[in-house]
């Protein structure tokens, strides 16, 4: 069984502390997010992302999310943000909508796919969010759960299903799961719906009217 760490708020900084040091060695978290548990690693370390595909099961030529605890961080990571986008993050952050922006040049291309785009959400879960900001950088947001099963809402779960090959899993209480996370294309003009999720199209209609679907 996968390590679990319950959340205490008194223990705070001694998450912070562990964590950054496993991040630092190439290490994988497992935190809550506001959909369904995700896979944390520093998205700028080959070898964590390599052991993140590996552990997933997932093709290399698929791009992987990053959480950012806001629009700021979210700098660090593309290239510029839209005023649409900063109109979406305004709306729905923090919250389920997964937005793709122009990349940096210096992002891996294990987390890219070579598209030259990154998507970035600001998580809800509290504790998580928080954790970031303390953190001061992104970490990977790809679903908790191996290639062809279903995404994962329990600390427990994560523990079965990826035992020790999670170094630490995150217990802030269950995910509430349903449905993934909306997606939206703001690199192309107008921005085009990718995934529908959580955030329905009539609800992003208020800032992006007409919304093509790719």
């Amino acid at each position: 069984m996968g390590r679990i760490w319950e959340w205490r708020e008194e223990e705070a900084d001694a998450w912070l502390q562990e964590s950054r040091r496993l991040l630092a060695g190439g290490g994988i978290l497992a935190l809550p997010t506001e959909t369904f548990y995700a896979l944390a690693a520093d998205p700028y370390q080959t070898g964590a992302l390599q052991r993140l595909f590996a552990l997933k099961g997932r093709a290399e030529d698929k791009p992987v999310l990053l959480l950012v605890a806001d629009a700021n961080m979210a700098r660090q990571v593309a290239l510029g943000i839209p005023e649409v986008a900063l109109r979406l993050m305004a709306r729905f952050w923090p919250g389920p909508l997964t937005l793709i922006l122009p990349a940096k040049g210096d992002l891996p291309d294990l987390v890219t796919a070579g598209t030259g785009t990154v998507g970035v959400r600001q998580p809800r879960q509290p504790a998580v969010c928080r954790w970031l900001a303390d953190l001061g950088s992104p970490v990977t947001g790809t679903s908790a759960n191996r290639a062809g099963n279903e995404p994962l809402t329990r600390a427990a779960e994560v523990a079965r299903e990826f035992g020790h090959d999670v170094d630490l899993i995150l217990d802030a209480g269950p995910c509430p799961g349903g449905l993934a996370s909306t997606v939206v294309d703001v690199t192309v003009s107008p921005p085009r719906l990718v995934r529908a999720g959580v955030i329905s199209k009539a609800d992003l209609a208020s800032i992006v009217p007409d919304l093509p679907t790719r």
